[in-house]
């Protein structure tokens, strides 16, 4: 089964959704549920984790949240794995309680925030549970509308400030960009991710790519890693080697130059960035076969395993290539 791509860093934003096993429930009583905000409750005083929305449905959750440290795969893992534990031993039963890893949809907040607190409050409604969403006990509406008081772990105070400076303003405005939403053509904020993880404009997702996303190299373990990775030009990475070793271009394009360092780098850092075949960069770095493109760009992954300022250098022409 393949990893699902995480970006963890301090302050981001998340759409967590956690599903139970097979479609089974994860809550069969109200105890349950309960009992889960009971441990949503502690993950925010162990973790320091932020929960800004949040929906419980009888074979899901969701959670809108915010990490001042960038450690949400720990603070889901706790949340679930003490949940579960509750869970199985109160019904009984053995095995898994949640379908494998938990969602995370990393969200550009200033963006979609809203619009994905309002997706998730109208979540039971679209379910048919009930006519409005301030009628749905198991969820964080009714506290954003002052309905209920504000349980301690949540915080509503972000999200009300966008509809008002005045706090009673502010969840009159909310409710009304609530509840005057038509289900039925509501979009699905979830319909404008890139790579099936990153809700957020363009100048976001660029900055997710080039911040967290250039050097990595795991892409057989994480598909979507390959789709969501920068690309550049050849032309671009030659011009900063160049640049870099102080040589020319025809040097480092032009086989049979002996110990030509500055064209085996150009090689490597062409094959992981430009997503070019390796067919095609023989064709541009002299003629020569895909195959050895291929072991010129491996021989140069074994050696930076090995050897830290070759490793360094690299990152340091991933900085130049990028302009980080």
């Amino acid at each position: 089964m393949a990893r699902p791509l995480r970006v963890e860093f301090s302050g981001a934003f998340y759409h967590v959704i956690s599903r139970g096993n097979s479609g089974e429930p994860i809550f069969k009583t109200g105890r349950d549920k309960e009992k889960f905000l009971e441990y949503v409750k502690r993950t925010h005083e162990l973790f320091s984790l932020v929960i800004h929305t949040y929906c419980l449905m009888a074979n899901h959750y969701h959670l809108l949240v915010e990490t001042p440290q960038a450690n949400l795969s720990s603070s889901i893992q706790w949340l679930n794995v003490s949940y579960a534990t509750f869970f199985n031993k109160k019904h009984g039963r053995n095995g898994h309680l949640f379908q494998g890893r938990f969602k995370a949809l990393l969200v550009d907040a200033d963006a979609y925030l809203k619009q994905l607190c309002r997706y998730i409050h109208l979540n039971p409604v679209r379910a048919g549970l009930v006519p409005t969403p301030s009628a749905y006990h198991w969820s964080s509406y009714s506290a954003f509308i002052g309905k209920t008081r504000c349980p301690k772990f949540l915080t509503t105070d972000w999200l009300l400030s966008n509809f008002g400076g005045k706090k009673k303003k502010a969840m009159k405005c909310f409710q009304d960009f609530v509840e005057s939403a038509d289900i039925n053509t509501l979009e699905d904020p979830h319909a404008y991710l890139t790579g099936g993880f990153i809700l957020g404009r363009k100048d976001f997702v660029e900055w997710v790519r080039e911040t967290f996303l250039s050097a990595r190299e795991d892409e057989k373990e994480i598909p979507q890693l390959k789709l969501l990775k920068p690309r550049v030009s050849p032309e671009r990475i030659l011009q900063q080697i160049c640049r870099e070793s102080d040589c020319s271009e025809e040097q480092v394009r032009a086989p049979g130059w002996k110990n030509n360092k500055a064209r085996k780098l150009a090689i490597y850092l062409a094959r992981e960035l430009s997503g070019k075949t390796c067919a095609e960069l023989g064709m541009y770095f002299g003629g020569v076969s895909g195959p050895l493109i291929t072991m010129i760009s491996n021989r140069v992954a074994g050696e930076r395993t090995r050897d830290r300022g070759l490793d360094t250098r690299i990152e340091n022409l991933k900085k130049g290539i990028f302009n980080i």
